[in-house]
Order: C-alpha cells, then structure tokens, then sequence
C-alpha cells in the first residue's frame, strides 16, 4: 500500500476579521474535520501545520511550528494567507518576538512565501486588500500580492477572494492542486488569479432573478418580489458561483435571502461598490468599468 503523502500547511492571519477561518470550519462536503484528519484525495494529506483561530497551542512553542515547517518542507508546503498585510508601521499587526522584537506579520508572511510552493490568498483581505486596504488605508494594507511584488517574490499565487470566501472555493482549489499539480489549476486561472470553476460565471447570469431585470420588474424596497439591481445589486459586475453553490449547506445565500449581491469577490470592494446599497447609475457603472479596465492594466504591469 502506498504511503500517504503530507502536504504541510501554514496559515497567517494578517488584518482580518477571522471569518475566512471561520467559513472554513463551515465545510460541509468534506466537512472541516475530514479535511484535516482524512486524505483530501487519495494519497494526499492537508497536514495544517499552524493557523491561530483553532490551534490549541500559543507561545513560543507554535512560533518554532513555523521555523520548522520553513526549514524541514522548503519547497513543498503551501502559505494561506487570510487579511491584508500592514506596511504602515512595523507594529501595525505583529506575531511572537525575536531578540525582543515584535515581528510584524508581513515579515513572517514574506519569508515564508520564500519557501512555499504556492501562497493562498484565502478572502478578499489577502487577495486585493479588501477592507482593511479601504481608502484612507491608514495602516498600509496591502494584498498577497502586492506584498510579493514588493519583495521581489517569485511564487505561484491563487486569489480565493469573498466576504468571506465559500469554504469549497479554497478546498476545491487545494484538491486540485493536490489531485493535478500547480501548473494545471495555474492555467485553470482568471486575469484575477481565481480558479475559473469557481469564479468563471458572472452572478448575474444566473441569478434566480434574471428573469424579472429582463422584464423590468425591479424591487423598490426590501422584502419586494423582482430584481434588486435598483437597491443596488452588484451582480452584474459581480463573478463566482454563489447563485448556484448557495451557502450553509446549500440552504442560501445573499439574494436568496433578499440582499442584493455587493460584488465581495472583486477587487473593487469595498469602495468602488459603494455605497452598498445604492443603485449603479450607468455614468457610476461606466466609472467602474474605467477603474476596473485601469487596475487590470496596472496589474498587467
């Protein structure tokens, strides 16, 4: 019988609210448990070596965890990544000391991602900066990737953006590394980093409300039947599987709910999607479209 192979994972918390920890302890299909104790594909095993919100373990006994895993699995273990990283100031988010110094996150961040076969942008935080990165930013927040690019970094990069993220965005993503390899789900990827089987559709294009933006029938106030793109619904700019994934199980998710779609998986939001529950005005939508078109090219270099 083969031996099961451990791919190790570290998972930092940078500014963030933990709640893309917490949707992953949602996992329904494998469950949360499976995918830490059980084979996430056959011969292939999530060995969660470090992540703050659900380990039991503190103190400098979890710090020597990350020194280990850097230098035992160089190479072969993949860095989550959950909330932007703090440039502002060395003291703007720190974790553990070295020689009685308190070492910011982003330092721990970016010399793990030196050794890490892939980095893991785990929520809209890490992957574009998300709220913490909203405007005036007064830490200096910045995503996964800007971080990499500061430093220089060459390493492979998937973007799991959301408010939080679905827990099957970032599972699915992982056994697909761990089933096909990297180079297979890196071409799998959009313009934005994000695996396109999850995030390829516009919401839009499926939302169970299609029908009634195509006949006109628009919701003038919550809790109305029809279309919620004129209480400001973000769908149509919006792309990732929600309407056909749904959350919890499968039992709902925001306009299910009554709660128009506010684009949490672009890298425009929180501030070019707001404010949240006004209507895109075409003169607004054509703005957006121009800032989108402007980062996609900066991004482009």
């Amino acid at each position: 019988m083969a031996e099961t192979v451990e791919i190790p994972v570290v998972w930092l918390q940078g500014s963030a609210c933990t709640g893309c920890a917490v949707s992953l302890l949602n996992s329904f299909s494998p469950g949360a448990a499976s995918v830490v104790l059980n084979e996430l594909v056959p011969g292939k095993h999530l060995s969660l070596r470090f992540i703050m919100t659900v380990m039991a373990g503190q103190g400098e006994q979890v710090m020597e965890v990350l020194k280990d895993t850097a230098a035992e699995a160089k190479g072969g273990y993949a860095l989550v990544l959950e909330g932007s990283l703090p440039m502002g100031h060395p003291l703007f988010g720190t974790m553990g000391e070295e020689e009685g110094r308190e070492v910011p996150i982003a330092e721990h961040a970016a010399r793990l991602a030196r050794g890490a076969a892939v980095v893991v942008a785990m929520g809209t935080c890490a992957a574009f900066g998300g709220i913490p990165a909203g405007e005036p930013n007064p830490t200096g927040a910045v995503s996964a990737a800007d971080l990499l690019a500061r430093e220089g970094i060459a390493v492979p990069l998937v973007n799991i953006p959301g408010c939080p993220p679905h827990p099957d965005w970032l599972v699915g993503s992982l056994a697909a590394v761990a089933r096909y390899g990297l180079e297979a789900v890196a071409a799998g990827l959009d313009e934005l980093k994000r695996p396109k089987m999850f995030y390829g559709k516009c919401v839009h294009e499926t939302c169970p409300r299609r029908a009634d933006f195509d006949a006109g029938r628009f919701a003038r106030k919550f809790g109305d039947a029809g279309c919620l793109y004129e209480l400001g619904c973000k769908g149509p700019v919006t792309f990732a599987d929600c309407p056909t994934r749904m959350w919890n199980s499968g039992t709902n998710w925001c306009i299910g709910a009554g709660s128009p779609c506010h684009g949490c998986v672009e890298p425009e939001f929180p501030d070019r999607v707001s404010p949240l529950y006004c209507k895109f005005t075409e003169e607004r939508l054509e703005r957006f479209r121009l800032l989108a078109a402007e980062a996609a090219a900066e991004r482009d270099g």
